[in-house]
């Protein structure tokens, strides 16, 4: 699943798919709904579009009412609902609460069991609440919320590990493969926080049963180092293209690494 902060983005993904023909989730963020509210419409334009599967994810929707706003006013294939901030019961309620209402309408919905530390663009920080590991309990009770996607805890993190990844042994792979041992294709498993992953963590992490993986800044470094570079010495129209020709490669080295190329 790729993030999109801008049109040109949003262009630079869509093409990557199509040339690699893969399949793609565009994922945005609340906070670019609120800040780009035609972004979302764009997005759906590519989605009836393009030649190849895409989807409109809406990912860390943490707000109730806006959540209830974004399934009715928008062209949305799938929402996180993310009630991980709350205590486990009110979590799980306010999921089940809130599964219902995007299903109804057709809408997929991803959850986050335990709770996923740190922030990044675009997700609020956790502050000084404690990571959870997701536990074989999580697993049932949020399959009888009645979700289709998966967000376990296991060591990961929203924001940045360093420049050589996570820690040996930060990861619990185990866990991984234990939770997609038990959901036994029941739902999806999503895995967040992926900055600074080298290819092989990647690798493991479908070979362990990830089924969608969220990338942010992984991707979308490329680009602000681009902008940093050459926004003082180049025009605008050219920073935008050289800018979303760099985006497009690497989004299309990823989806190799990741073997979704060539699978639509």
């Amino acid at each position: 699943m790729l993030p999109s902060y801008n049109i040109e983005q949003l262009t630079a993904l869509v093409r990557a798919a199509e040339s690699k023909r893969s399949p793609l989730i565009i994922q945005l963020f609340p906070s670019t709904l609120k800040q780009l509210p035609t972004l979302a419409h764009a997005a759906a334009q590519y989605v009836k579009t393009a030649t190849v599967p895409l989807s409109l994810h809406i990912d860390h929707a943490q707000d109730v009412e806006h959540i209830r706003q974004i399934i009715r006013d928008l062209p949305v294939d799938s929402v996180m609902v993310d009630m991980s901030h709350y205590d486990e019961a009110e979590n799980l309620e306010k999921t089940r609460i809130l599964a219902k209402e995007c299903h109804d309408r057709g809408i997929a919905v991803e959850a986050e069991s335990g709770r996923i530390n740190g922030g990044e663009e675009g997700i609020a920080d956790t502050g000084e609440l404690e990571a959870l590991f997701t536990t074989p309990e999580d697993v049932e009770s949020f399959l009888a919320a009645h979700i289709d996607i998966l967000a376990p805890s296991i060591g990961n993190i929203h924001g940045d590990y360093g420049p050589q990844g996570p820690a040996e042994g930060q990861l619990h792979f185990d866990r991984l493969e234990a939770i997609s041992k038990q959901i036994n294709g029941r739902v999806h498993i999503a895995l967040h926080g992926t900055n600074d992953f080298p290819e092989a963590i990647m690798k493991r992490c479908i070979k362990s049963g990830t089924a969608k993986l969220n990338v942010n800044k992984l991707l979308l470094e490329v680009w602000n180092q681009h902008l940093r570079e050459n926004a003082a010495s180049m025009g605008l129209v050219r920073l935008m293209d050289e800018g979303m020709d760099v985006l497009q490669k690497e989004t299309e080295r990823w989806m190799d690494v990741c073997g979704s190329s060539g699978r639509a």
